[in-house]
């Protein structure tokens, strides 16, 4: 039986959502255990609770040597309020875990990462199950858990990879929680922005990424209406960028903020065994 626990580093989930989540996975995954932390479900203004409560929850989580790995329940904002102090307070237990989890919980991930804790993973969130087709996406990250891998993204190579929301990879760059990402294949994936901001972001990633391996374009979603045409599709950006700034442009992923999202293990964790 393995343990997953589940807490919200960023905005809260609703009682409804955490028990369809354990229902699926009563119904369908018998070798896992669900706990929702009571703190998934706070709210304070935005947050799932004040940042000690998301900070205290998030280390329980990590530190309890009785989980296998931390789930966490839903993105939005917050997580980097939390992260670097989560990092420092793991103990040595939380470097036994998987860390699973997407957009705003890429600060987390990628402060795990840099510190060389546990196994992060970009991928569904338990919240994900109250949206469009959520219970597939919900059902592909309980199958991960359970040691499948046909959840996993498909253009996964020999690459050390990882995958980051624009924005939150944007807003890393330059403080203490940002990885080495030289040699790393990097996707990138992002939800509700204009296509000039989707730009925007890309001129500014494109001086910072020197050095990786290439980029791949994971999902653009939900892109608002502009007042005018940018004249330009998401596409067209990651390739002028990456060629600009000589980084190998690899094509499309099947990651982002969509049902169809799919599971990026940070570094070369696809190709590990599976315990």
């Amino acid at each position: 039986m393995s343990r997953i626990a589940i807490c919200a580093p960023a905005t809260p989930i609703t009682r409804e959502a955490a028990d369809r989540v354990t229902a699926l996975a009563t119904a369908e995954f018998p070798g896992l255990e669900l706990d929702f932390h009571e703190q998934c479900f706070a709210v304070e203004g935005h947050f799932a609770g004040p940042d000690s409560l998301r900070l205290s929850a998030l280390l329980d989580c990590a530190n309890d040597p009785g989980v296998d790995a931390v789930w966490f329940a839903r993105g939005g904002y917050g997580s980097n309020r939390i992260a670097e102090r989560a990092i420092t307070g793991m103990s040595p237990a939380a470097r036994d875990k998987a860390y699973l989890g997407f957009s705003d919980c890429g600060f987390v991930l990628a402060g795990l990462y840099k510190a060389g804790i546990g196994r992060p993973a970009h991928g569904p969130m338990a919240g994900g199950i109250m949206g469009p087709d959520g219970t597939g996406s919900v059902r592909r990250a309980l199958g991960w858990f359970a040691g499948a891998t046909d959840g996993l993204e498909p253009s996964l190579d020999d690459r050390p990879t990882v995958a980051f929301n624009l924005i939150t990879l944007a807003a890393l760059t330059g403080t203490p929680l940002m990885p080495d990402l030289t040699g790393h294949v990097v996707i990138v994936e992002e939800v509700a922005e204009h296509l000039y901001a989707i730009d925007r972001l890309f001129f500014h990633l494109a001086s910072q990424l020197r050095g990786i391996a290439g980029m791949r374009l994971g999902m653009i979603t939900a892109v608002p209406e502009n007042d005018r045409p940018f004249g330009t599709e998401a596409e067209d950006i990651a390739r002028h960028w990456c060629t600009s700034a000589g980084i190998p442009y690899l094509g499309r992923a099947q990651v982002g903020h969509d049902p169809a999202n799919r599971i990026v293990p940070f570094g070369l964790a696809a190709n590990a065994p599976r315990a």
